[in-house]
């Protein structure tokens, strides 16, 4: 079977999941996690990609991000998975892949998706049941947005800075967006679509991914949520 094929365009973001070979762990202390946010650093200056928001979870990664050029995103890729799978080997002593083949992504339509697709990423900690809220997680971008703990990773979108007039009033109104009860349907769709690399959004974007990139992409299947393994990650 083909592989599905992940697109980017300039200025577009992309959800981008990354999970560790067979679901394992790729990260095991709190010098991994620095070493991976040190090489993201260095490979979205290199880039010229900006990071809207993440979260280093324990065996995946997720990434909002928005290229510069639509090789952006799969170089940033490489860089950061070469240089952290060489220090995870030389650190632990230990050969073979750590990531699960290639990574999935998915376009998304900033005016709908992309505060939706932020507070998704942010509360996966909190979905996993390894925390109570979103700011006792110190490996993502919660504190930031929430609350200004200072990141030389990120790059606000201009949807976070229309939340409100002020930087204060921004960070209270994402704070009221975490309050909000979870639209399940929503987070289906988020899933559905970085699983797939189909693009989030409505037909209208769809049409105009495909008018952009001479390519079909896929559709959703409309439908109820399938229940959730106890055991599945997020």
């Amino acid at each position: 079977m083909p592989r599905k094929t992940r697109m980017y365009l300039p200025g577009v973001p992309a959800h981008v999941v990354q999970r560790g070979n067979n679901r394992a762990a790729c990260f095991f202390c709190d010098d991994d996690y620095r070493y991976y946010l040190e090489r993201l650093g260095v490979g979205l200056r290199r880039c010229g990609v900006a990071l809207h928001a993440y979260v280093l979870m324990t065996n995946h990664v997720h990434l909002l991000l928005t290229p510069g050029s639509a090789e952006g995103i799969s170089h940033l890729m490489q860089h950061v998975g070469r240089h952290y799978v060489l220090y995870i080997n030389r650190h632990y002593r230990r050969s073979g892949t750590l990531w699960e083949g290639r990574h999935k992504a998915s376009l998304v339509q900033a005016e709908r998706y992309l505060l939706s697709c932020m507070r998704y990423i942010e509360l996966n900690p909190v979905t996993a049941g390894m925390v109570a809220t979103a700011e006792q997680y110190r490996w993502s971008s919660y504190r930031t947005h929430a609350w200004g703990e200072p990141s030389a990773l990120l790059e606000e979108h201009a949807l976070f800075t229309q939340l409100g007039p002020t930087p204060s009033a921004q960070r209270q109104a994402y704070r009221e967006l975490f309050a909000a009860p979870v639209d399940e349907r929503e987070i289906h769709e988020i899933r559905t679509s970085v699983a797939n690399n189909f693009p989030l959004g409505n037909a209208r974007f769809k049409d105009q991914i495909e008018a952009m990139t001479g390519r079909r992409v896929g559709h959703l299947t409309r439908g109820r949520p399938r229940r959730k393994l106890a055991t599945e990650d997020k």
